[in-house]
């Protein structure tokens, strides 16, 4: 088991790839803080899978939006395994599509809090702690929306995401020195929840009839990436954002 004797918390985690990836690293060992906002439901059944198969998870309700919110969940974390080992930053959402005559300045702002600020401020709590221990690995989620635009309604969502890549690079600069690893994943079209509630069935089809494999992803497929970008056979990449798309998009 590859991530043996790690704790690993993920944030926004009680569904879709954040659930898959808490499953995935359980199973690889790793003991997992399950975080949700909305979803305590979710993130129960994905605690209760985790320990049935011998694993150890805490299921832990914080919105990532706020600065206090956060601090607790990290503390929450520490008070039950001690450390954080790995950080894996997957709470984000659209919120619904919304283009530039309808988009408000509060919706605006909503999408920048949960896609990119909630980064900014997991970060804060847990830098210090691995550049200390000269070791840990942070992983950001990001969106194939942040390379090419998105798709209608996701402006602003594009935009966050995008940030997320530039920071994902600025932060692994600021953090090598300290043998802190930070990488990025950059899904395409997934089949998770969030297509289910943003994109009509008539969308999804021409969204995978330009996926050159010719099938949408799955949440496993991007949990087996998070899994290896946190496991030692990832030591030497940092600053990196790998892009699962079904060659989408290509870079």
């Amino acid at each position: 088991m590859v991530l043996q004797g790690q704790v690993a918390l993920i944030t926004g985690a009680s569904s879709g790839i954040g659930r898959a990836a808490a499953e995935a690293m359980a199973r690889e060992g790793a003991r997992v803080g399950v975080n949700y906002h909305k979803n305590q439901q979710g993130a129960g059944e994905c605690v209760e899978k985790i320990r049935k198969a011998g694993g150890d998870a805490l299921a832990i309700r914080a919105d990532v939006t706020s600065g206090a919110e956060v601090a607790a969940l990290f503390d929450a974390v520490r008070q039950r395994w001690g450390r954080v080992d790995i950080l894996v930053n997957n709470a984000g959402d659209l919120l619904r599509r919304s283009m530039l005559a309808d988009m408000t300045e509060e919706y605006w702002d909503q999408i920048m809090a949960l896609n990119l600020k909630s980064v900014f401020l997991c970060v804060k709590q847990v830098w210090e702690e691995m550049a200390a221990r000269k070791s840990g690995c942070i992983i950001n989620m990001s969106s194939i929306a942040g390379r090419n635009g998105g798709g209608p309604g996701a402006a602003a969502y594009a935009a966050a995401k995008g940030g997320l890549l530039t920071y994902t690079k600025s932060l692994a600069k600021e953090l090598a020195p300290y043998n802190v690893r930070v990488n990025g994943i950059a899904p395409g079209v997934i089949l998770t929840p969030y297509h289910e509630r943003y994109s009509p069935p008539e969308v999804l089809k021409k969204f995978v009839a330009a996926i050159p494999l010719g099938r949408a992803g799955t949440s496993e497929e991007i949990a087996e990436v998070v899994v290896f970008l946190a496991s030692p056979a990832s030591s030497y990449i940092t600053g990196e954002t790998v892009e699962v798309n079904g060659g989408m998009w290509m870079d």
